[in-house]
């Protein structure tokens, strides 16, 4: 899959300010093109950052991830979770550090931290453990290109604003229509930018397809699609509990597609929803 862009794209990328990767990312992302990462090396670099090292921790803590002993350092981090599991996280809360925006962004981060951990939880019940690192990295990179267009065009939190009761499908295309470009196309390519995995790149591009993208597509692999399927059914989690009435409408463009996929019923989701909305939400009440 390429992501398409349009002339018009084109000419507004070139003045669309992406941030770069900060340089823990870097070094971290070095090390590991190595045969044997040095994890002293990973664990420094990452402490070194004082606010990438606080959110590892509170990742790693957090309910999503239910360790039964609290890690308190980066060094036990690596060493109890592994670097390739620990290195997602890292990605993920890099990009929340680069991302600023004059728009107040705190509700923006809350729910995408959310739908971050009802991925890893949505991971493990629909039988997929394996994916829950690169679904948190997704489940919080997955709107990154609003900061971005916020940044970029003054009249963006308005619509970012119209989200809250509208399904994301109809604000695309507004976006489309008043900017000629998205926010999961600037988030996309953020992603390629920032050198996330492939699949993690088409998902975002991908991610208010309806149904069709997983009965009918020739687009993406049954991996791609297996992540953009736990992001779906983790947004309608953090839906319900926050934005009902727009959420319930993205679910049910998308519902029969990812049944389908996964081989399950409404009451497997509705078993999802009650795991994820107790640890996540009746946990923090």
């Amino acid at each position: 899959m390429a992501i398409e862009i349009t002339t018009a794209e084109k000419q507004l990328l070139q003045r669309v300010s992406i941030p770069p990767r900060p340089q823990t990312l870097l070094t971290v992302s070095s090390e590991a093109k190595k045969d044997e990462p040095d994890v002293a090396v990973i664990a420094e670099s990452i402490s070194a950052d004082m606010s990438i090292a606080a959110a590892v921790l509170q990742v790693v803590n957090s309910a999503a991830y239910r360790r039964a002993k609290e890690v308190d350092s980066i060094q036990q981090a690596v060493m109890t979770l592994g670097f390739r599991r620990v290195f997602p996280i890292v990605r993920a809360v890099a990009l929340k550090s680069a991302l600023t925006s004059a728009y107040d962004l705190n509700e923006f981060w809350r729910y995408n931290e959310w739908v971050a951990s009802a991925c890893v939880l949505v991971s493990e019940s629909i039988g997929r453990p394996e994916l829950r690192d690169h679904a948190y990295m997704l489940g919080l990179f997955q709107s990154s290109g609003i900061p971005v267009m916020l940044a970029e065009f003054d009249d963006y939190a308005e619509l970012l604003n119209a989200s809250a009761s509208t399904a994301w499908s109809t604000v695309q295309a507004k976006e489309q229509e008043l900017f000629h470009t998205t926010h999961t196309t600037i988030g996309a390519l953020l992603a390629q930018q920032w050198k996330l995995p492939k699949i993690v790149v088409e998902v975002i591009y991908y991610l208010f397809e309806d149904s069709s993208i997983f009965i009918h597509s020739e687009e993406l692999d049954s991996l791609t699609l297996d992540l953009l399927g736990i992001l779906k059914i983790a947004r309608y989690a953090v839906d319900m509990r926050t934005r009902s009435l727009a959420g319930e409408e993205e679910w049910q463009q998308v519902q029969d597609g990812v049944l389908e996929h996964f081989q399950v019923d409404e009451f497997k989701i509705e078993e999802i929803l009650q795991i994820v909305h107790e640890e996540l939400f009746d946990a923090e009440a």
